[in-house]
């Protein structure tokens, strides 16, 4: 058994300069993929083009790939960062608006609190302060 396995080690002969090229090559197919996969999400995002254009579009990627990915980059490859900008822009608003309302305190106490405080600093008047107050909380 275990000359077995020394004289597999022997007749398995794969040198270091092909293990590149092997690595070389399975990072290019993926980023190929990732290009691929990237150019049909963008298609589908893209809300000016017709359901026939991204038809179309999607067709001579699938079936042409290296030419429709080439070709939809030289012909769309400016609007495809235009695009995954504005929607960077929308996730960043529609965030900023959550975090803002969910975080913001809000109800009576909250509002008397604040109440309480500009009476403390004297930036109200104790009249305005129960007249504020009573508006509050028959709300």
């Amino acid at each position: 058994m275990q000359y077995a396995l020394i004289d597999l080690a022997e007749e398995y002969d794969y040198p270091l300069l092909n293990f590149f090229w092997t690595m070389m090559l399975i990072f290019l197919w993926v980023l190929w993929f990732m290009l691929l996969f990237r150019i049909i999400a963008d298609i589908f995002r893209d809300d000016g083009l017709s359901g026939w254009g991204k038809a179309g579009w999607t067709i001579f990627v699938i079936l042409l790939p290296f030419l429709g990915v080439f070709v939809y980059l030289i012909a769309r490859g400016r609007g495809m960062g235009e695009r995954e900008l504005k929607l960077a822009q929308q996730q960043e608003q529609a965030f900023r608006s959550y975090v803002r309302d969910s975080a913001a305190p809000t109800g009576p106490g909250h509002e008397l609190a604040r109440l309480a405080e500009l009476k403390n600093r004297g930036d109200i008047t104790p009249a305005e302060y129960e007249q504020a107050k009573a508006k509050v909380l028959s709300s």
